[in-house]
């Protein structure tokens, strides 16, 4: 999402405010609202304070966002403010870090909203962007390198392949040939700095596997789809099947397809590998009782959020110790047929739109029930329907490897009896695994290890 469209220059200002009412107030004075508006500054910022009691909107990293919905044509209204001394709030030590304030106010009938508010938090997840935004830029220098950023242009510096990646490339295009690919994916990860492709692939669908969509880079590269999987291991190719698994979902390429994979160890700026894929055989146990990969109710971005929430999970724990965890995505009310609760619905009475697994605001949450016993149930528009769940189903048959206990059981059986799936973190390996109609399909396999 091109966010630059809705951030102007006149709404990025320094912030004279050391408190965060009046950060609010100053950032919703740059708002240009129409003549006529219903819209009424002073009850809008007591609104976005209220909701800032029910829910801290610092995301880390230094940036706090305040978001909500407003009676506006507009789809999308971003105002942003600098800090660099923090911000003041009802106490609160954490606030102090703050040093931007992403004001985001969304139409009423905004369909988008959600996915807006986690591209934002997609970038300042990025350190090399961060470190960016907090170089001390005068205002309008600032306000240059910020539409830079989320315009997606020049966000990585030019990086000049050696003569030894040239000859990968071309070879991955000779190999992409004689094996009839019809897609080459690039894992941008071996690039600390971007990777510049330029038309090597020319007669070739071209996607970039990154962290980030502003890692395609820039050289005239024409990149068909960019697929955010992070990499979390210095293994090669440690992305791949979640990538090719998020391909399918999203329709980037289908299961016929044969797939050229070029990579390399992560920030090693050298590829050193070449991979062919045949997607049907890679996922044969998947695709023969069913052609499609989700379940109908079921959104491929919800997928690809949980799975990241999974992988996350997996690699960091929870407060530095090892968390296994099940997510069951589908319809949550024949789901519900074969659970029963463990404890009190956490999530019961809030708005969808707050409990909703696409919501960045949502992740820590989700990360601290994980520790719970039972299953996150979320349905296939990402709404989380509860945690803590336990699952009671029939005895299917299925065979899993020695080592797997009840939670991949029990993850195994929910998929045969509703047409859903499941995402299950290993607690004792860190290893995530997909189950579908019963058949498993490891993410991440366990010789990873973790880095906690």
């Amino acid at each position: 999402m091109r966010l630059d469209r809705f951030i102007a220059q006149s709404r990025i200002i320094d912030l004279k405010s050391s408190d965060f009412r009046g950060a609010l107030i100053e950032l919703v004075e740059t708002c240009d609202f129409p003549e006529g508006t219903k819209i009424k500054p002073d009850k809008l910022v007591d609104h976005l304070l209220e909701r800032e009691r029910q829910m801290t909107t610092y995301l880390g990293n230094g940036v706090a966002l305040p978001h909500t919905r407003v009676d506006m044509k507009r789809p999308y209204m971003i105002a942003v403010g600098r800090c660099p001394e923090g911000i003041v709030y009802d106490g609160h030590g954490e606030y102090k870090n703050v040093r931007f304030v992403f004001l985001l106010l969304a139409a009423e009938g905004s369909r988008n909203y959600l996915y807006c508010l986690a591209s934002l938090a997609r970038v300042f997840q990025d350190k090399t962007l961060m470190e960016r935004m907090n170089a001390p830029l005068p205002l309008k220098d600032f306000r240059k390198e910020l539409k830079t950023i989320f315009g997606g242009e020049g966000v990585k510096p030019k990086r000049r392949h050696t003569r030894f990646n040239t000859l990968i490339l071309r070879e991955a295009v000779k190999i992409a040939k004689g094996s009839k690919c019809t897609a080459i994916l690039v894992f941008g990860d071996t690039f600390g700095g971007g990777v510049e492709l330029g038309k090597v692939f020319k007669g070739f669908k071209t996607i970039l596997i990154a962290q980030a969509g502003t890692d395609a880079g820039s050289g005239g590269a024409h990149i068909d789809a960019v697929l955010p999987v992070r990499s979390f291991s210095n293994n090669r190719f440690s992305q791949l099947r979640s990538a090719v698994l998020i391909g399918l979902t999203r329709g980037v390429f289908s299961n016929h397809e044969r797939l050229c994979c070029v990579g390399g160890l992560p920030q090693s700026n050298q590829f050193d590998s070449i991979i062919v894929v045949d997607v049907e055989r890679e996922f044969q146990s998947m695709l023969t009782q069913k052609s499609n990969m989700l379940p109908p109710s079921v959104k491929p971005e919800v997928v690809e959020r949980v799975i990241a929430i999974a992988t996350e999970l997996a690699v960091e724990g929870r407060e530095g110790h090892p968390v296994g965890c099940l997510f069951i995505l589908g319809d949550a009310q024949k789901i519900n047929e074969f659970t029963k609760p463990l404890i009190l619905n956490p999530f019961y009475g809030y708005r969808e739109e707050d409990r909703n697994i696409l919501n960045p605001f949502m992740d820590e949450t989700v990360k601290e029930l994980s520790s719970i016993d039972g299953a996150f149930v979320i349905r296939g528009d990402g709404v989380l329907d509860a945690a803590g769940t336990l699952i009671n189903t029939p005895s299917y048959v299925h065979s899993l490897p020695s080592g797997l206990g009840s939670r991949h059981a029990a993850a195994a059986s929910i998929t045969q009896a509703v047409d859903c799936l499941s995402i299950v973190v290993s607690g004792s390996t860190g290893q995530v695994t997909l189950f579908r109609n019963g058949e498993m399909l490891p993410l991440i396999e366990k010789a990873m290890g973790r880095n906690v």
